[in-house]
């Protein structure tokens, strides 16, 4: 069903110690490995697509993190590393003196085979945006996405290489990305600027953008598409819906205001004076959901299924998987409302909070009288919900980053109120709420983009203004 070429595993295990190597060439199964995890202190771990190992009794000592970091490129301003000429990825964790006392050392594979599900999408010159949880294979399809529209279609396409993680490290780009050209990355905050730099000077017909996660770099992509470059591009999130939810990213599917409905108009549809919709058209076309690398979720028409989940209506999508045969096979289907299948699912689950900024003790006395159940949690991947407050947000610090990483939900107060907490049980417990997708989905907008509860009408047809 798919083609995979290690991208030289002797390589990354030659830059661990010794003792190390050894017990992963000693594995049946080490050609499946995915990363090595070295840890000042702890136990040396594998982990392989199937299972975890424990490497050696001994504990990871400071020498042996050094010996790594001294086999290696240098470490840029996220974090990452690499090894010359192959798609190996090593991050590092530091101290607060800015020591590397971790290492993750994770193996970067070339997998062909997987761009034949959206290979008519890309052909048509349309802009696609790849969603999925990290690890599930954004970044291996939008290498092979680059080749083959640089070697089969002859295009003009230029690589936006933040991390190096696309291309490989060192200056030379890894073939797996094939005549595809390569513009690395000084600093991740430098990434909008590099991709209008990429069209000004070099006149580009496709850029490839990995792990669009600002403001500035939504409007940048925005700006290129208007241009009529094609984008291909990945984002923080797990579905279509996770995009609408994220006041950042939210530009990348037109983004989302508030209208005031005539009296008229709103007792035509039922609905509140003051509704969802769209502010501008979509800077991507098409929003493919990676469910595995053998299976997508695609939503051929952005607009449309924007449309439909803000009045409320579940969007129409296809889901598309390899066969047996190496075919790929479709179906149209009908996509679940993100909070429907969520009741229908977990119609008694505690929701897990994790707290940045936010007041534990005022959220856990709103919850007492609302007589609502949660829980406050320390493990940020435990989380079901990321509560932080507005002045936090703005400055977008590691932990919000992580957050949006591991597609949690990110509820924004204004300040910590107790009428805060308030708003914020409401839009989460939806039993508190009306029973409409609509409603629940403007209560929780309320929370992400910082807008005030008041600017929904309480009933259609009511007298009260959306500011």
């Amino acid at each position: 069903m798919r083609r995979v070429v290690t991208d030289d595993l002797d390589a990354l295990l030659d830059i661990l110690p010794p003792h190390i190597r050894e017990s992963l060439y000693q594995q049946p199964d080490h050609s499946e490995l995915l990363e090595v995890i070295l840890d000042l202190g702890r136990l040396p771990e594998a982990r392989f697509y199937h299972r975890e190992l424990i490497l050696n009794s001994t504990e990871v000592s400071q020498s042996e993190i050094d010996y790594v970091v001294s086999r290696i490129g240098e470490f840029s301003g996220d974090n990452r590393a690499g090894i010359d000429h192959t798609l190996h990825r090593i991050s590092a964790i530091r101290n607060r003196n800015s020591y590397v006392i971790g290492l993750t050392c994770r193996v970067g594979r070339a997998v062909f085979g997987t761009v034949k599900m959206i290979q008519d999408l890309i052909e048509s010159g349309r802009n696609v945006l790849l969603l999925g949880r990290p690890g599930i294979g954004k970044t291996t399809m939008l290498r092979e996405v680059a080749r083959v529209l640089a070697d089969d279609f002859k295009k003009r396409v230029i690589v936006i290489d933040t991390s190096n993680e696309i291309a490989g490290d060192g200056d030379i780009p890894h073939p797996a990305i094939g005549h595809a050209r390569r513009m690395q990355v000084a600093a991740p905050d430098e990434q909008h600027a590099v991709m209008i730099e990429a069209v000004e000077n070099h006149m580009p017909e496709v850029i490839i953008i990995d792990e669009i996660g600002t403001e500035l770099e939504a409007r940048a992509a925005r700006t290129i598409a208007e241009r009529g470059v094609q984008l291909v591009g990945t984002a923080h999130g797990n579905t279509l819906e996770n995009l609408i939810m994220n006041p950042t990213l939210s530009d990348l599917i037109g983004g989302i205001q508030t209208v005031t409905l005539g009296d008229e108009e709103a007792r035509r549809r039922r609905t509140q004076k003051s509704i969802l919709e769209r502010k501008a058209p979509p800077t991507f076309d098409i929003v493919v959901e990676i469910v595995d690398y053998y299976k997508v979720t695609v939503h051929p028409d952005v607009t449309e299924a924007v449309d439909a989940l803000l009045h409320g209506r579940p969007p129409k999508a296809e889901v598309r998987w390899m066969g047996e045969d190496g075919e790929v096979k479709k179906e149209a289907i009908t996509t679940p409302l993100m909070w429907e299948s969520k009741e229908e699912k977990q119609p008694a689950k505690t929701l897990r909070f994790y707290l940045f900024g936010a007041n534990r003790s005022r959220l856990e006395q709103s919850a007492k009288e609302k007589r609502e159940e949660l829980k406050v949690t320390n493990e940020l991947k435990q989380a079901d919900i990321f509560l932080t407050i507005r002045s936090y947000y703005r400055r977008k610090p590691q932990k919000i980053r992580d957050a949006e990483a591991l597609g949690i939900p990110i509820y924004v107060l204004k300040s910590n109120n107790a009428a805060q907490m308030q708003q914020c049980l409401d839009a989460l417990y939806p039993g508190n709420v009306r029973s409409s997708y609509v409603h629940r989905l403007q209560r929780f907008l309320v929370g992400r983009h910082g807008l005030n509860s008041n600017d929904w009408s309480a009933e259609p047809g009511s007298k009260r203004k959306a500011r």
